[in-house]
């Protein structure tokens, strides 16, 4: 059976950030995660973490196709 919730450290390890960033991804919003037991640790589901790799696809597209490579201007 699939693991369904990561640790941030698996979590970084998966996208090749530090601790830190993946910290940061999840206290900003933009990786949904839920803090359980008592001490508080972050965890998230994978499917959540699938779900943001999709949209930081998506998102890099877009920005390739609105800023091509060698356009006007770009040194």
């Amino acid at each position: 059976m699939a693991q369904r919730f990561l640790q941030l450290a698996e979590v970084s390890e998966i996208l090749n950030i530090s601790s830190a960033q993946a910290y940061a991804l999840v206290r900003s919003g933009e990786l949904p995660a839920i803090k359980i037991g008592g001490r508080g640790q972050w965890r998230v589901e994978a499917t959540e973490l699938e779900s943001y790799i999709q949209r930081m696809y998506a998102e890099t597209k877009s920005f390739v196709q609105a800023h091509p490579f060698g356009g006007a201007g770009e040194e």
